[in-house]
């Protein structure tokens, strides 16, 4: 009797137990698991009368200290005559965002912090996503700390357009959705792993305009917690949580005619198994978001692996990420084209150890066949790192019609030009835009007129503001690095290199994927020219490089210039322009200085600026001896 008593008495100190309540109905409002009932004996500690002053208890059945140290809960989850909520002993309380989410202290649902940024950047495409939707249906939205905007209504119902006037609150006025509100014409979301929930609940708390969120995951463990962390956050009314297979959802969804507007798929690992699904279960032109951590397979690691689940081979490179960017986009176009549908890309990223993509999905069998032409093969050098592209199909105008057919190749030849090494193949990939910087701009202004919404929102904007500067029509890069240990030289500054390739007349840009990274539409040659110049202002030891190295073939060519006419006929032009001037006075005022004061010679030679003025007024000036 003894040891039982000890036992109750040590749940009771640490907060398990509490006071007038059974262990049973304790242990069953906590949800812990904990041995049977039959091993806990029921046993009331409290209503002793010799026990009273040791357990003083508030109307509510709860105790002072205990109750100041739990967070803040939900009414929802609170039992009649419990005061544990929703945060049990051992579970830690995360807020990201305005979301609060309960973790267990086991690993038993997956959770990264770092991904934060991934987060952060959906709530902000997702947001203009909505708002470009909404808008067409007459439906504004409204985004807590956003700057306001007046709307105006213009009347051109006869022809004539009327005064601006602000919108009034009545008839005609465009109906606002705030966040948290349930919006009957609004979007569907479907987050297909949603582990902890954090995510839907985050897009629930910080995105207007939703008609519902379903977060769904293959975990009973994490649908449980999903559930908890609904209420805790009470959005219940927007969100809900789903326990199901996330491939079975999405074919059903599809088969009932059904689909969500925004699919958002953020596996651990590759997506590739989610994707046949996907293009399905979304609605014309809506939003697919893929994420893809499997970067040691898209990155070049493992290319026959790449090639079995995104239907592409990758390649090692300097390239590897903006390559891997290019593999996912290519793989979703492949299957969506198995259903005459096709993307386009609305945003492309690749930050830290993932990459993110956010691309729309259309219907369309005509556009569809313009897919093959739209893919391209790698033709990547291993001695010098040069590469070109082939693209796999051919799309000709004839008026108003468009002819398709097979492309012309290769564009290399069996060996290198410039080092005369032998080349990789890889792909096919994406060879369109990655990115729609109309849409970017958007993006990057609704940030600009509401700071502070993010956490990440510094990094967001950082990221966004290179993109929008990046050369769309330009696959891959080169990085100074790469191209410096070629030659086996010192490294150029990216100033010294980028205004280099401006002279010569072409267009260059950096990269969001790598910090030293080229993207210009220079060809090859006009790289390795400059390269050259470069090497003979620091020249290095030729002696040591073989005759079969990729540095001795390259440097034994002399270098070509490839300047363009036009710029050649600009230089020569101004050429020298300074020193024809300094020489030619002719169109210099031949005028006294005018501190030269009339009657005074005082300080001529040092004012006179010109030299055959000052004599002469020295001479008229001066008295006659």
């Amino acid at each position: 009797m003894k040891a039982k008593f000890t036992l109750l008495a040590w749940f009771m100190r640490h907060g398990i137990l509490q006071p007038g309540r059974t262990v049973t109905n304790q242990l069953a409002g906590r949800g812990q698991r904990f041995p049977p009932p039959e091993d806990l004996p029921a046993r009331k500690l409290c209503p002793s009368k010799d026990m009273e002053g040791e357990c003083p208890q508030e109307a509510n059945g709860s105790h002072p200290e205990q109750r100041e140290e739990r967070p803040p809960t939900s009414d929802l989850a609170m039992d009649d005559g419990s005061c544990a909520g929703p945060v049990k002993t051992g579970e830690t309380v995360i807020t990201e965002g305005k979301a609060k989410i309960i973790f267990p202290s086991a690993n038993e649902v997956f959770y990264n912090p770092v991904q934060e940024f991934n987060r952060d950047l959906t709530c902000a495409v997702i947001t203009e996503f909505i708002r470009l939707q909404l808008s067409a249906k007459g439906i504004q939205i409204a985004v807590p700390g956003e700057e306001k905007i007046e709307k105006v209504v213009v009347d051109l119902s006869e022809g004539e357009e009327a005064g601006s006037e602000p919108a009034p609150d009545g008839e005609g006025a465009a109906q606002a959705m705030a966040v948290g509100e349930v919006c009957k014409e609004g979007v569907r979301i479907l987050e297909a792993l949603a582990a902890s929930g954090l995510r839907s609940i985050r897009f629930a708390k910080e995105v207007p305009g939703l008609q519902a969120v379903v977060a769904n995951d293959f975990s009973s463990k994490a649908v449980e917690l999903m559930a908890r962390n609904i209420q805790f956050n009470g959005v219940g009314h927007l969100v809900t949580s789903s326990l199901a297979d996330a491939r079975m959802l999405m074919y059903q969804q599809k088969a009932e005619k059904h689909p969500f507007d925004i699919i958002d798929l953020d596996p651990y690992g590759s997506p590739a198994i989610f994707l046949d699904a996907a293009v399905q279960a979304v609605s014309e032109g809506g939003l697919l978001c893929v994420t893809c951590t499997d970067m040691a397979v898209m990155a070049g690691n493992s290319g026959e692996t790449c090639y079995s689940k995104y239907g592409a081979m990758s390649i090692k490179g300097k390239f590897c990420h903006e390559m891997a960017l290019r593999i996912i986009l290519h793989s979703l176009d492949l299957r969506a084209n198995c259903y005459q549908r096709y993307i386009v890309p609305l945003l492309s990223v690749s930050a830290d150890f993932y990459i993110r993509v956010f691309v729309r999905v259309f219907t369309g069998q005509a556009t569809a066949k313009a897919s093959a032409s739209k893919q391209a093969l790698l033709y990547n050098c291993v001695g010098c790192g040069t590469h070109h592209f082939q693209r796999l199909g051919k799309m000709t105008s004839h008026g108003s019609n468009f002819k398709y057919s097979a492309a012309s190749g290769p564009p290399v030849g069996p060996s290198c030009e410039h080092c005369h090494q032998r080349h990789q193949l890889g792909g096919p990939m994406w060879a369109e835009p990655l990115h729609d910087q109309a849409f970017v701009q958007r993006v990057l202004s609704a940030l600009g007129s509401n700071p502070g919404r993010f956490g990440t929102q510094d990094r967001i904007q950082g990221v966004l503001s290179m993109v929008t500067e990046e050369l769309s029509d330009v696959p891959l890069y080169y990085t100074l690095d790469c191209l410096s240990s070629t030659i086996h030289c010192n490294t150029p500054s990216l100033l010294q290199f980028r205004s280099a390739l401006l002279h010569a007349g072409y267009r260059v840009s950096l990269s969001h994927a790598c910090k030293n990274a080229i993207k210009t539409d220079a060809p090859p040659s006009i790289l390795w020219d400059i390269m050259r110049c470069w090497e003979r202002l620091h020249p290095v030891k030729r002696e040591r490089h073989t005759d079969t190295s990729p540095a001795f073939h390259i440097l034994s060519v002399e270098p070509t210039g490839g300047i363009s006419t036009s710029l050649q006929d600009k230089r020569k032009l101004y050429q020298n322009k300074r020193k024809e001037r300094a020489e030619d006075r002719s169109h210099m005022k031949h005028s006294p200085c005018k501190r030269l004061k009339e009657g005074s010679s005082a300080g001529a030679e040092k004012c006179c600026p010109s030299p055959e003025a000052a004599p002469e007024a020295l001479k008229t000036e001066s008295p006659p001896q």
